[in-house]
């Protein structure tokens, strides 16, 4: 009865977050409240984790003083965006690296990257990332899906991806590969993070050991992403990790279903509901050690 009381108030936890942190647009599509514009001082030092989305696919953290972010895009996208960046990358002090998942340009962002290389140590991706970042001369490197690498005291291992759309549509000048493709697992002092870039569902991400403590979670219901069922799965596979929503309310483009996904699609289907967080672009997202499993928002700290 305990158990069934918590999960009832957690479900109403999530219900009255949705309505108040989802907007729509008059073609219907969903998108976050307004953006929280951080500065120069979200990358200093501390004692945990802080993460911060920045919008579709793009997250910023800072480990301790170790500041990374992944897929940014900040400047430059082709389409309209619903929302502003939460920061530009003029304002950027320092990065210890940027990490691209894959070379699509909501994620490789050519322009963000290349203006950011004034203050980022290095760029990972994949090997074929890497020799179009190398054309850019940025200072790049190329990994296997075998491989894993540090960047200061965060540990960083490639999870796979299967993401090949060029070859179904064509029109590209070559043949495309799953290793083009890949997510990063990140394990830092105060938990493991995992951003599993753009894919198909694979078996093995119902199987990550061990158990992620925060997921970028795309809830995009595209033939080309996870998938809305696929992503229920996911979550529920691993029911203590936080989802932090991705892949979302960026874009302004409703018939476009890899940027159109909802959070009222999960109402009722996620377990242990109250961890879905649906984050404003720059909005903090805390993680300790001494809470692995729970972290706490700006809202939660009002």
């Amino acid at each position: 009865m305990r158990i069934s009381r918590f999960i009832v108030i957690l479900g109403l936890i999530y219900a009255s977050h949705s309505t108040a942190q989802i907007r729509y647009t008059e073609k219907g599509q969903a998108y976050p409240q307004a953006t929280r514009h951080f500065d120069g001082k979200a990358f200093e030092s501390s004692n945990h984790t802080v993460i911060r989305w920045l919008g579709n696919a793009g997250f910023f953290i800072n480990s301790r003083g170790t500041c990374i972010m992944v897929d940014p895009l900040l400047v430059g996208f082709d389409m309209p965006l619903l929302i502003e960046p939460p920061i530009l990358p003029d304002e950027v002090p320092s990065l210890d690296a940027v990490l691209i998942t894959h070379g699509d340009n909501d994620h490789f962002s050519k322009l963000t990257c290349k203006q950011l290389s004034a203050v980022c140590k290095a760029f990972h991706s994949t090997a074929y990332v890497d020799s179009l970042m190398k054309d850019m001369r940025l200072p790049s490197f190329g990994h296997s899906l075998k491989d894993t690498f540090q960047i200061e005291d965060i540990t960083v291992s490639l999870t796979p991806a299967w993401h090949t759309w060029q070859n179904e549509f064509g029109g590209f000048d070559r043949t495309f590969r799953r290793e083009d493709y890949c997510g990063f697992l990140m394990r830092t002092a105060d938990g493991l993070i995992w951003a599993p870039g753009d894919s198909r569902f694979l078996p093995e991400f119902l199987h990550l050991r061990p158990n992620p403590d925060v997921i970028f979670f795309d809830f995009s219901d595209d033939s080309w992403h996870i998938g809305l069922e696929n992503a229920i799965k996911i979550a529920n596979a691993y029911p203590n990790a936080h989802l932090l929503l991705s892949h979302w309310g960026t874009v302004d483009a409703p018939e476009m279903k890899p940027f159109n996904a909802d959070p009222e699609d999960l109402r009722g289907r996620i377990v242990n509901p109250g961890r879905i967080h649906i984050l404003a672009p720059g909005e903090e997202f805390w993680l300790n050690t001494a809470k692995k499993q729970e972290i706490v928002t700006e809202k939660d700290k009002l």
